[in-house]
């Protein structure tokens, strides 16, 4: 029964097992249970339950939670998380135990607190290096649950990950006043990375409109209500300890543009129309400007009229005025986005403010020749804009009309030569001003002319003077007449006296005879004194003479000579074998010097080029040989003096022959060769030595050394017995000079030595006249057989030993004693 009803319910009425199943019960309501046991006498009493039961499912301990993952390593920490089991038993989690496990160790140990229900845990104070693994129990009333699956295992250490960052935006970004952007997108790394947004360089700060929100994944920048000072260069930088990357975009905020810049210049005004012109606006709203729309309106009138809306440039021609009415002009600057407001012009009345400028005064005519004249004027007032053209005009006058002298323009110059006159012809001439408005009265006529050629005799020659002098000449020279007379000077007429004498003599009979400003007086006498004077002549005759300032006396001009030397000519000259050797020098003196060369004080070699000029002498060798080197010296000479300068040559070229090649120390592989350096290095430090040998059986030579700077070699790894010659050359930077050849062939061997003392010498018989002596070889041959054996011979109290004979073999009969 239920425990708030009274009335049993009968559940089964033939059980014959100890239990039983009762079902249709309500789960969460409490019931009273009762039984009785029957036979078949009949039911016995019932056993009822001490308390109600409450139905509900069985409790049991908490299934293994879920998803057990690590979210964060440390070089001290681990953080962990985990998701809650599938089932929790039949009653609520109560806690969770989290443990842990150092590799290398058998039992987990529980690192969590008590009572913790989070399913998020840090566990800190960990040694970097270690290696954990992980596992999370759920508790309920029944008790501690099944661990999760271990995690892998985790060494403490800092996680480390560059930035990365994706992006939501593109480089450029347009965005019209007013609007909204943002500008978003995603980024990583480990440790967490620092996000910072830049605006031109300068740190972007939160405000009204402007907010920055940044979440462990994701960045964003947003702007409410944009202005076009938010155009510019964005850039966001994602940085940690490993590194930062950027990302850039540029925004441009547009908008229509400011109004044109003012004030409007009236640049032209006329009666029927104005040229007005302006400037920019100050912002064109971030768009290229596209388009300028003029207005123009009379004051006295309240509609303004279209003047253009196609013109893109600052300046711009108003036209149809009506003369004398005042109007005002605006002016609005267009782009992609919109119009700007407009500038607004002040008055202005449309009347000519300029005029053609005024007449000339009357002209000046001057240097009139037969066909030319030059006409000069005054500038006149020029009516209020700049005067562009002059226009001038000839007339005979016994003409009527008015001839232009020329279709090019005349400007800025108020002269001008008039070409093509006739000869004889009597002319006037008159100048008009032009301007940009027009051309301006014509001035009063000038005075008239001839056109014809007024000639003068010249003026005298300038400076005449003796440049030069010899025993009988003299070189004068002049400057030409400040004034020719308008006529071109023929000649010029030289005329010579003799200091005490009266009369002036004629050097040149004819002017154009002397058509330079120079002559030579030839035919004068050695040692006399003269006076010398110059006149210029043109077709109206001849000028007053002009003098020679002092008497010259006529004889040789001494100077000393000079050597002005080139620069081949420097203290010392170097030049390579085969090359040209030149020598040069410029040469002054008066009279001209005997030119002498000379090396070491002897005439120089016949091949030399010796070439003297009026100006200088020049020595020139070709194919230099080192013989050719040596100190040059040139020597010049005059009455007046000598002078002599030396150049030291070196003519660079190979080495000569080293000497006194010796060789010694012969072996049986070896020998030691020695010599001296070269007379001659060729001008130029020896660097190296090359030996070489020959078996004298072998036409090859063979180098052995070709690097050494010494002047001595071993010769190893010789045949024994074989003969060699041996060979040294020496070399420069200017290549290799001559062997010089051992005289004879050396052969390898061991040297000789005289052999040792015959040994046991003694006599086995005597006679009257002879003794027979036998002996035994010595101990040593000194390096080679025995070929034979001296036998010599004393008698007793003498000093000297007598010389008997040469034998063969180890016994000897010395007879005749």
């Amino acid at each position: 029964r239920e425990s708030d009803h009274r009335a049993w319910t009968p559940v089964s009425y033939t059980v014959t097992r100890q239990n039983a199943t009762v079902q249709g019960l309500t789960e969460g309501k409490a019931y009273f249970f009762r039984i009785a046991a029957e036979n078949i006498i009949g039911m016995g009493p019932f056993t009822e339950t001490t308390k109600e039961i409450v139905i509900r499912d069985p409790i049991t301990v908490p299934d293994r939670p879920e998803d057990l993952e690590v979210k964060a390593v440390t070089k001290n920490s681990v953080t962990l998380t985990w998701n809650p089991p599938k089932y929790n038993g039949g009653s609520d989690i109560t806690m969770y135990v989290l443990e842990s496990r150092l590799i290398g160790k058998e039992k987990f140990h529980r690192v969590t607190k008590e009572k913790m229900l989070d399913r998020k845990y840090t566990v800190e104070g960990l040694k970097e290096g270690d290696t954990y693994e992980y596992r999370v129990s759920a508790c309920n009333i029944v008790g501690q649950g099944k661990p999760s699956f271990c995690t892998k295992p985790i060494t403490c250490k800092d996680e480390i990950a560059p930035p990365s960052l994706d992006l939501d935006f593109r480089d450029k970004l347009i965005v019209r006043v007013g609007e909204a952007f943002s500008l978003t997108g995603h980024y990583s790394g480990k440790p967490a990375p620092k996000v910072t947004w830049l605006k031109d360089n300068i740190v972007v700060k939160e405000n009204d409109r402007t907010k920055i929100k940044t979440t462990p994944t994701t960045l964003c920048l947003g702007v409410l209500k944009s202005v076009r000072e938010d155009s510019g260069k964005y850039c966001v930088t994602v940085e940690n300890s490993t590194g930062s990357r950027k990302g850039f975009c540029q925004v441009n905020v547009v908008d229509r543009p400011s109004p044109p810049v003012g004030p409007v210049i009236f640049d032209e005004v006329h009666k029927d129309h104005m040229i007005v012109s302006w400037k920019p606006p100050l912002d064109d709203g971030g768009s290229e400007i596209t388009n300028y729309i003029i207005e123009k309106k009379d004051a006295h009138r309240d509609m303004w009229m279209p003047v253009t809306s196609a013109t893109i440039k600052t300046t711009c021609k108003i036209p149809k005025l009506l003369e004398g009415r005042e109007y005002q002009i605006r002016i609005y600057a267009e782009n992609l986005y919109g119009i700007s407001d407009p500038l607004i012009s002040d008055e202005m009345k449309a009347k000519d403010r300029f005029r053609v400028p005024d007449a000339p005064e009357q002209p000046i005519i001057k240097d009139v020749t037969k066909d030319t004249a030059v006409v000069v004027w005054k500038k006149p007032y020029d009516g209020g804009k700049p005067i562009t053209n002059y226009i001038v005009e000839k007339k005979e006058t016994m003409a009527t009309r008015w001839v232009r002298v020329t279709k090019d323009p005349i400007f800025p110059s108020t002269e001008f030569k008039v070409p093509d006159l006739l000869e004889g012809c009597e002319y006037e001439f008159r100048v008009s001003a032009e301007n940009e408005i027009g051309v301006g009265d014509p001035s009063p006529p000038s005075k008239p002319i001839f056109a014809r050629d007024p000639i003068a005799k010249p003026s005298p020659p300038v400076n005449p003077e003796a440049v030069d002098k010899t025993k009988n000449s003299v070189d004068l020279s002049w400057q030409p007449p400040r004034h020719d007379g308008n006529g071109k000077i023929i000649g010029y007429l030289v005329e010579y006296q003799k200091v005490g004498d009266e009369e002036w003599k004629k050097a040149n009979l004819t002017a154009d005879s002397c058509p330079e400003t120079k002559y030579k007086v030839t035919g004068l006498t050695e040692g006399l004194t003269y006076k010398f004077r110059v006149k210029a002549v043109n077709a109206a005759g001849e000028s007053e003479p002009a003098y020679v300032p002092d008497p010259v006396e006529v004889k040789d001009r001494l100077e000393p000579p000079e050597l002005i030397l080139d620069a081949n000519m420097a203290r010392e000259q170097h030049v390579k074998a085969g090359d040209t050797l030149r020598l040069s020098a410029v040469i002054k003196g008066v009279p001209f010097p005997k030119v002498s060369w000379k090396k070491e004080d002897h005439e120089v070699s016949p091949k030399a080029d010796i070439e003297v000029t009026g100006v200088g002498s020049k020595l020139e060798i070709r194919n230099t040989v080192h013989e050719d080197g040596g100190i040059y010296s040139l020597t010049v000479e005059n009455p007046a003096g000598s002078k002599t300068v030396s150049v030291k040559v070196v003519v660079l070229d190979k080495p000569g022959p080293p000497r006194n090649l010796q060789v010694s120390e012969v072996r049986s592989d070896s020998c030691y060769l020695t010599w001296m350096e070269p007379e001659d290095d060729g001008g130029s430090v020896i660097t190296n030595y090359v030996v070489e040998r020959k078996d004298v059986a072998s036409a090859q030579w063979v180098a052995i050394s070709s690097s050494s700077k010494k002047r001595s070699h071993l010769a190893k790894y010789l045949m024994e017995g074989t003969q060699y010659l041996f060979r040294v050359a020496a070399e420069n930077q200017f290549g290799r000079g001559p062997y010089v050849e051992t005289v004879k062939p050396i052969k390898a061997i061991d040297p000789l030595h005289p052999p040792g003392p015959p040994k046991n010498l003694h006599h086995v018989d005597v006679d009257k006249t002879e003794v027979s002596l036998v002996w035994n070889r010595p101990d040593r041959d000194g390096g080679a057989e025995i070929t034979g054996y001296l036998v010599e011979y004393q008698e007793e109290g003498a000093d000297e030993w007598t010389k008997f004979q040469t034998v063969p073999m180890l016994d000897c009969v010395v007879t005749g004693l």
